[in-house]
């Protein structure tokens, strides 16, 4: 089924609000010389109290591992972050921000994560509500299509 031109103009839309966000975060990176991976890495670090295994991280951005291994060893070059073992599984290690790396994140995370929650405490809750919901779906809806065309691949 192809979609029709009223569907298509809304997936163009669509898309180029999203990629308009990335250009944001893109641009929140770079002022301090990181890539788009690297600050939401560095993201996911600062907010993980008790750190986070490779495996959570790539998870939590739906990335592959390779990806989030070369940051991980960029940032331990620079200091940034620690291993501490997983007792239930020696195997992982957690992965923690240094002191170093909570010194240098204090001025990149919070303020984009106050920036983020304050984008979105400019619109009425049942309409954020709305808006991670209809996302939500769409979200599973593309996994679900891309799965198909992956499947046919095989």
């Amino acid at each position: 089924m192809i979609a029709d031109k009223e569907i298509n103009k809304f997936v163009n839309e669509y898309c180029r609000l999203r990629d308009r966000q990335l250009a944001v975060y893109d641009g929140c990176a770079k002022l301090h010389e990181l890539t788009v991976s690297e600050l939401f890495v560095l993201d996911i670090l600062w907010f993980a109290e008790d750190g986070c295994t490779q495996k959570d991280i790539c998870e939590m951005m739906s990335a592959n591992k390779q990806t989030i291994n070369s940051i991980i060893i960029r940032f331990d070059k620079k200091g940034f972050i620690s291993y501490a073992e997983v007792k239930e599984d020696r195997r992982n290690k957690r992965i923690l921000l240094t002191e170093k790396g909570k010194s240098y994140a204090k001025d990149i995370i919070p303020p984009a994560a106050d920036a983020e929650n304050l984008a979105m405490a400019d619109m009425p809750l049942d309409k954020i509500a709305e808006l991670v919901k209809l996302t939500a779906v769409f979200t599973e809806n593309m996994e679900r299509r891309f799965a198909d065309i992956k499947e046919r691949k095989i």
